[in-house]
């Protein structure tokens, strides 16, 4: 399936399929009580979600936004458990998965970590490069989402995005 940039792939508490993301970029926005959406994730080609549920059905933690269009398999539920029972062995690709996983929100923690509001916006940038080319950042995430995504208040972010710019 191609979903196009701002289409909705499934909402926060609700239950479905696995999906495998082929190309393309998704956010996962979680919803509060008072109506406010905070970005948690970056999904990116190549993984299966929700990773929560890749072993046991959940609910969906959040909801996935497409940030690009992106080619999307659908991996029915009942197949996917049913195929993980009757084969052991793919436990192992499972645990692959999410070691992956893993290491990029290691890269994420990297991000986080960083002393300067500077070095995050800029390790996060060169992380987006990856996967958007020299596209700017902003064209995929607003100000405020790349301020959740890194630690910073959308403020901040909008001060540093206007120093890297070159002048005019």
């Amino acid at each position: 399936m191609i979903l196009h940039k701002g289409e909705t792939l499934f909402r926060q508490g609700e239950s479905g399929p696995l999906y495998h993301l082929k190309s393309g970029l998704l956010k996962i926005v979680r919803l509060h009580p008072d109506g406010s959406q905070y970005l948690v994730n970056i999904i990116v080609p190549g993984e299966t979600i929700p990773h929560h549920s890749l072993i046991s059905p959940k609910p969906y933690f959040g909801t996935a936004v497409a940030l690009s269009t992106s080619e999307i398999d659908l991996l029915p539920a009942a197949n996917w458990y049913e195929e993980l029972a009757q084969d052991p062995a793919r436990y192992r690709n499972v645990a692959l998965l999410l070691q992956g996983r893993l290491s990029l929100l290691q890269q994420r923690f990297d991000q986080l970590t960083e002393t300067s509001p500077a070095e995050k916006l800029s390790k996060l940038a060169a992380w987006f490069e990856t996967y958007i080319g020299p596209a700017p950042l902003t064209d995929v995430l607003t100000q405020e989402e790349i301020g959740q995504f890194v630690g910073l208040r959308r403020e901040t972010v909008n001060r540093l995005l206007r120093k890297r710019q070159p002048p005019t």
